[in-house]
């Protein structure tokens, strides 16, 4: 068993796992400054308040802060909406460096196979 834990803390997995943790981290607060500095100020605009924690139900003598909720959502969904925006523009950096590379192995292969054959 310890075998196997060094093996796959070898592998490079962790490594890149660690460095993308620490990038995550790092970004956190430029995500965070868009948000508070961009996104709610236009929310503010529309709504007329700069988020939404005033929004609350009162039930009894206790308050159920739904603003909160609802700024936390806004806030998630930002956050998503960036890492997908992320997601899709490294994938079609390395779709494009893939199809820069020229035919695969396997293609090589079959084309020498089948001058052969002829």
């Amino acid at each position: 068993m310890l075998q196997e834990f060094k093996d796959f803390v070898q592998k490079g997995g962790i490594f890149e796992a660690a460095v993308g943790l620490i990038m995550a981290l790092a970004f956190v607060p430029v995500v965070t400054a868009i948000i508070d500095g961009i996104l709610m100020p236009i929310i503010a605009a529309i709504v007329g308040e700069p988020n939404f924690d005033g929004i609350t139900i009162g039930i009894g003598d206790a308050e159920i802060l739904i603003g909160t909720v609802i700024t936390a959502i806004v806030s998630f969904l930002a956050v998503a909406a960036v890492v997908f925006m992320m997601v899709k523009a490294h994938n079609n950096a390395t779709s494009a460096s893939d199809e820069d590379a020229g035919p695969s192995d396997i293609d090589l292969l079959t084309q020498i196979r089948d001058s052969l054959a002829k």
